[in-house]
């Protein structure tokens, strides 16, 4: 089920930007939002309705170093901290007729709304944008049949093109928005490796590009900006401790920024963003065409980024 996440500080450039670096400039990407059986859809082909909704408290804002970062306040400079809400609403279709080298196509879309909180939240360096719809994410993509064992599945995989397209709120006077202000391209080959009919194995790879922002944060003093170019995975693995109701096991994510960002052209040293997160996770299998995930995860390692503790709990349906 292809489903992009949100990354924790938004768009909280201009806390780093203030330091002589930008940063914090990546878009919204899938971080947590999918887990466990992600090389298929869990009921098989038709349409699906998902809705997510993800917590993430106490994102503690890192600079370049992974040193917290401190914002002036009427009490002197605090550490700034973000809490974000996040909903998002998935519709996807997938298709029971082969495309391309056996693959079945199918279509995604996804509506996200974000609600941000920062404390302190009478700091003098952000202010934030008031409209929470986020940019809309559609992706073609191609599902490939299982490839069956003797006792079942072994491995089931997925491609997808997916697009993140700059309809969500944006304001250039305000460093956190809901939208990004540009195009982005986060194609990602989703897997599950069947170890035995009940241990599985996934993962989602994404990479990411993104185009120029031509109308940035008004205190970058900029005419254009673009993010770097990243990598960032979901993993997972489950145990099936009840037939066919119950999955336990672990998740987690890892994103990587492998080019620097630019402004007006010019790329900027220190500008790579980095995080790391494990924890927990649990698939309850309500029905055959009903399923409900909960994820969660804590963050580690982070550079240019926030790093807190995230909850993610998802709702699947299929409609058959």
């Amino acid at each position: 089920m292809g489903v992009r996440g949100w990354r924790a500080a938004v768009a909280a450039a201009g806390l780093v930007w203030g330091q002589g670096a930008l940063a914090y400039d990546l878009p919204a990407v899938n971080l947590g939002f999918t887990s466990f059986l992600d090389g298929g859809p869990p009921s098989g082909p038709g349409l699906y309705v998902s809705q997510y909704l993800q917590f993430y408290r106490n994102g503690a804002l890192k600079d370049a170093a992974g040193d917290d970062l401190r914002v002036p306040t009427p009490r002197g400079r605090e550490r700034a901290e973000l809490d974000l809400n996040l909903s998002l609403t998935q519709f996807l279709y997938q298709s029971d007729q082969p495309l391309l080298f056996g693959g079945k196509w199918g279509v995604d879309l996804i509506l996200p709304l974000v609600d941000f909180d920062l404390d302190p939240g009478d700091n003098f360096a952000l202010s934030t944008n008031g409209g929470n719809l986020g940019d809309i994410l559609v992706g073609p993509f191609l599902q490939w049949d299982p490839i069956m064992g003797p006792n079942g599945p072994r491995f089931m995989h997925r491609i997808e093109l997916q697009m993140l397209l700059p309809t969500g709120n944006y304001d250039a006077d305000d460093p956190i928005n809901a939208g990004s202000n540009v195009f982005s391209f986060n194609p990602y080959w989703a897997a599950t490796l069947f170890v035995n009919p009940r241990w599985t194995v996934s993962w989602r790879l994404h990479y990411l590009w993104n185009a120029e922002n031509n109308d940035p944060f008004k205190g970058f003093i900029a005419e254009d900006t673009q993010a770097g170019q990243a990598i960032h995975i979901n993993f997972s693995t489950a145990y099936e401790v009840l037939p066919n109701r119950l999955r336990l096991g672990i998740n987690g994510y890892y994103l990587e920024q492998i080019t620097r960002s630019k402004v007006d052209g010019e790329s900027v040293a220190d500008s790579e963003e980095r995080v790391f997160a494990i924890g927990p996770g649990a698939l309850y299998h309500l029905s055959p065409h009903d399923h409900l995930f909960f994820n969660a995860y804590w963050e580690t390692g982070a550079e240019n980024r926030s790093e807190g503790a995230r909850m993610n709990l998802r709702y699947v349906h299929h409609f058959h």
